[in-house]
């Protein structure tokens, strides 16, 4: 009787900011491991999404979108995302079929054609086009680059996921299976509740404190005697101002962040959790290459 062949591999997610990667990551995955926001340039390390089936397993990664630095975070972001283009097995370029394309979708095209990976063209948001417009959109595209596979989907609805995971798995090599069966993410306990921390300040705030703030786990262990999962958390900012609207009138944002971060804690680790939440200034930390080593933000990976 023949074995039947095991297939894995790394997929890079990669496109300008704001077109649905983490949306689609978490839809592929099932459960939330990438943090998610209307606003653009929200994811800030590569993700990696675990999705194992008896046919494979496929290990995807969330880059950055890919923008325009306004500072040494921008910067590194930039880089992070074009760094993964050579190192994967198959490259997803995820465009908005609500918008048009512009210099951005162009530039990531530019980046792709420096390399020799594989890639799909992701038409996401396809729930609100018409048909005809789907079919301009993937006709603009086409011209562009040779697309081994152009596959409309809808990430939020997960219309046309599964044959976008039956594309990937085909295109897949041969291959060992790098993580066990029920992992989905590859990051530290720690970094996914910071990341669920963060999410709520970008829903809950707007101008410029969403992308001025940093999270760091000070403390995170379960408490057999209590059976519960206690977390101590700083939120950082750039400026003193950017504090108080975190902080709210009489705590109220704060107590606001917290609450549905908790809430998403407990339904992910399937546990009671307390989390305790401070609010720090760090003077342009994003510009400060010690802080950005601090939480995380290096260039070896």
């Amino acid at each position: 009787m023949t074995q039947a062949i095991h297939k894995s591999g790394f997929i890079a997610l990669v496109g300008r900011p704001n077109v649905g990667k983490s949306t689609l990551l978490n839809q592929i995955v099932g459960q939330k491991v990438a943090i998610m926001s209307d606003r653009p340039q929200t994811t800030r390390n590569r993700i990696r999404g675990v999705y194992t089936t008896d046919e494979g397993q496929a290990i995807f990664l969330d880059t950055p979108g890919i923008h325009k630095p306004q500072h040494k975070l921008g910067d590194y972001m930039v880089r992070t995302a074009i760094a993964t283009f050579g190192e994967v097995d198959l490259i997803c370029m995820i465009v908005d079929a609500s918008e048009k394309k512009g210099p951005g979708d162009e530039f990531v095209i530019e980046q792709l054609k420096k390399v020799n990976t594989p890639v799909f063209l992701l038409v996401n948001k396809i729930d609100s086009v018409s048909h005809d417009k789907l079919l301009e959109i993937i006709a603009d595209y086409k011209d562009l680059y040779p697309f081994k596979e152009i596959v409309p989907i809808s990430a939020l609805t997960g219309d046309n996921v599964d044959r976008l995971r039956s594309l990937i798995f085909a295109n897949l090599p041969e291959g060992p299976q790098y993580y066990p069966d029920d992992q989905v993410t590859d990051h530290p306990e720690r970094f996914v509740v910071a990341e669920l921390i963060r999410e709520k300040v970008l829903h809950l705030t707007r101008e410029e404190v969403p992308h001025s703030v940093a999270v760091e786990i000070e403390q995170m262990q379960y408490r057999e005697d209590k059976d519960l999962l206690y977390i101590s958390a700083v939120i950082y900012t750039e400026r003193t101002s950017q504090k108080g609207i975190l902080i709210g009138k009489s705590g109220g944002m704060l107590k606001e962040i917290g609450q549905r971060a908790r809430t998403d804690i407990e339904n992910l680790f399937g546990s009671r959790a307390f989390l305790e939440l401070w609010v720090k200034v760090k003077e342009d930390w994003r510009n400060r290459e010690t802080m950005l080593r601090n939480f995380g933000f290096t260039d070896t990976d």
